[in-house]
C-alpha cells in the first residue's frame, strides 16, 4: 500500500481514468486492506521531535487526515498504516442519508484541487459507532467530525448535533462540530454569533455530560469577513471549546475558470491555500493563545506544514492532497519536516502561536 511516489503516480493514472468518486471507493478498499496488515506505519525515525501536544492530545507529528475522506469510519486502520498521526472521520448525521445526486465530485488536475458537493453521505451515527467500537487499540487520536442530516430545519439543528455526541461522544478522542458545509442548505448560517452561541452552548454542555474532557472543536469556512471570524473566535472562547479547524472548503474558484470550476460545490486543493491561510491568520490574532488552531486547506508539502504552524496552527489536516500525491505522501513530509527543522538547527517543531498544549495528553490510542 505505501508506493514509492513514482509507482503512486503510474496508479494514478489508472484511478484518474475513473470518475472521481468510482477511484474513492476503490481507493478506500486498498486501505481498508492495508489497515488488516499493517495498523501502524513505521515512519523514519531519528532527528527533530515531530510530535505535537493540542488540546491535551498527544501526536506523534503534525499531519493528521483532515474529515471527508472516511465518512464512516471504514479504513481508520489503513489511514494511520499509511503514517498519519491522527485520523478525523465523518462528516456523520444521526440519520443515514445518500446526499446529493451523482455527479457530485470532480477533479481540477491541473490546480490540484477538488471540487465536492457531497452532502454529508454516510451510513448514520450508530453504524460508525458500531466500526470504533471495534477498533480497538488506536495508534494516534481518532476525531468524529459531525453534522445534521439535510431534512432537519436550521431551527433543530442543535438536535442534531446533540444526538450525534450522544451516540458517538465517548468514542472519539475529539468531536468537531461542521456548520461550515458549503454543501447542506443553511448550513453555514449556524456560525453565525447568536446560533453559534446555542449550537457551542448545547453540545458542550451534552460533551461534559457524555465524556466529560473530549475536546470539542468547531469547523469555519474559509469564506467569512475578518470580522466575522472575530466573532466566533471570541464566541468560541466564551463557550470554552478547544478550538477551531481552519478551514473547510470554499465557494470561490480563485484562478479557475472552465466548465469543471463553475460546478456548484465546495473548493479544496492548492487554490484554496491562500483564503484558508489568511483565516487561520485572522484568526490567531484574535485568539492570542486561548484556542488550539488546526489548519486545513492546501495542504501539499513540508513547508506549507511549516508555514501554518509559523501562522498559529497546532498541527495540519490532509485530504486533497492525499488524492494527488498518495500514500506515501505522508512518510514523505515526516522526512522533509525533519530535514527542514535540522536545517535551521532546531530539535522540535516551533511553538505554535495557537495553544499548543492544553492539559494532560487525552487519547484513546494505543
Amino acid at each position: 500500500m505505501v508506493l514509492p511516489g513514482g509507482v503512486y503516480g503510474l496508479v494514478k493514472r489508472g484511478l484518474f481514468l475513473l470518475s472521481p468518486e468510482r477511484a474513492h471507493v476503490l481507493g478506500m478498499s486498498a486501505l481498508r486492506a492495508w489497515g488488516s496488515v499493517c495498523p501502524r506505519a513505521a515512519l523514519p525515525s531519528g532527528g527533530p521531535d515531530l510530535s505535537v501536544t493540542s488540546a491535551g492530545l498527544r501526536f506523534a507529528h503534525p499531519v493528521v487526515l483532515a474529515a471527508g475522506f472516511d465518512k464512516d469510519a471504514e479504513a481508520v486502520a489503513g489511514f494511520f498504516g499509511v503514517g498519519f498521526a491522527g485520523v478525523e472521520v465523518g462528516t456523520v448525521t444521526p440519520r443515514p442519508q445518500p446526499g446529493n445526486p451523482a455527479p457530485r465530485l470532480f477533479r481540477l488536475p491541473e490546480a490540484r484541487a477538488l471540487i465536492n458537493r457531497m452532502g454529508f453521505n454516510n451510513h448514520g451515527a450508530e453504524a460508525m459507532a458500531a466500526r470504533l467500537r471495534a477498533l480497538g487499540r488506536r495508534p494516534g487520536p481518532v476525531g468524529v467530525n459531525l453534522g445534521k442530516n439535510k431534512d432537519t430545519p436550521l431551527e433543530r439543528a442543535v438536535e442534531d448535533y446533540v444526538a450525534g455526541v450522544e451516540t458517538l461522544g465517548a468514542l472519539a478522542d475529539y468531536l468537531v462540530i461542521n456548520a461550515s458545509s458549503p454543501n447542506t442548505p443553511g448550513l453555514r448560517q449556524l456560525q453565525q454569533a447568536e446560533p453559534l452561541r446555542a449550537l457551542l452552548s448545547a453540545v458542550k454542555t451534552r460533551v461534559e455530560a457524555i465524556s466529560p474532557g473530549t475536546p470539542l472543536f468547531l469547523k469555519i469556512a474559509p469564506d467569512l469577513a475578518p470580522e466575522e471570524v472575530d466573532a466566533i473566535v471570541d464566541v468560541a472562547v466564551e463557550v470554552g471549546i478547544a478550538g477551531l479547524i481552519c478551514t473547510n472548503t470554499t465557494l470561490g474558484r480563485p484562478g479557475l475558470t472552465g466548465p469543471v470550476a463553475a460546478e456548484a460545490g465546495g473548493l479544496s486543493g492548492a487554490p484554496l491555500a491562500p483564503l484558508a491561510l489568511g483565516t487561520l491568520r485572522r484568526a490567531a490574532a484574535r485568539a492570542r493563545g486561548r484556542l488550539a488552531l488546526w489548519a486545513s486547506g492546501g495542504v501539499f508539502t513540508a513547508d506549507d506544514v511549516l508555514e501554518r504552524i509559523e501562522a498559529g496552527a497546532d498541527l495540519v489536516q490532509l485530504y486533497t492532497a492525499f488524492v494527488y500525491e498518495g500514500p506515501f505522501l505522508v512518510r514523505k513530509l515526516v522526512s522533509e519536516l525533519r530535514a527542514r527543522l535540522t536545517a535551521r538547527g532546531l530539535d522540535a517543531l516551533p511553538r505554535a502561536h495557537g495553544a499548543a498544549a492544553q492539559g494532560e495528553p487525552r487519547s484513546r490510542s494505543g
